[in-house]
């Protein structure tokens, strides 16, 4: 299952069946299976109290994953929309791009892949792009 929440941000139009599909898809790719997801999008702001609370760091951030994985994929991700905005504009993509590889991006942590040091960065963003493939056949149909 896959709940969205907003907090102190604007309420976007997310279709949480697709994120089951595409995000079922992912996990099965890595050989995994999909459990309960919360999406909370949310402001700068809020992002970084949770930021602070919960992991001690002072700096913005686009998303922040809680793992509850067990024997299934399960955990919270909280994602800045502030950030995700700054993002797209920065990399000269659009919004929903920019949000679509943010979102994998925690799924992927959630799937125990790191992105500290550089061979995990290249093997992040590989990955990333790899979904956001299955991204644009969904939303191409």
């Amino acid at each position: 299952m896959v709940e969205i929440y907003f907090e102190e941000t604007e309420i976007l139009d997310l279709n949480s069946e697709f994120f089951v599909l595409w995000l079922s898809k992912v996990c099965v790719e890595e050989n995994q299976e999909l459990g309960d997801l919360s999406f909370i999008f949310c402001s700068d702001d809020y992002l970084l109290v949770v930021n602070k609370e919960h992991l001690n760091h002072d700096y913005y951030t686009d998303v922040i994953t809680f793992d509850y994985t067990d024997e299934v994929v399960s955990g919270d991700l909280f994602i800045s929309i502030d950030r995700v905005k700054e993002n797209a504009s920065n990399n000269s993509v659009s919004f929903m791009n920019e949000l679509y590889r943010v979102i994998v991006h925690g799924v992927l942590h959630l799937l125990g892949y790191g992105d500290k040091e550089d061979e995990e960065k290249i093997i992040m963003r590989a990955l990333e792009d790899k979904y956001l493939e299955f991204v644009s056949r969904e939303t191409s149909k």
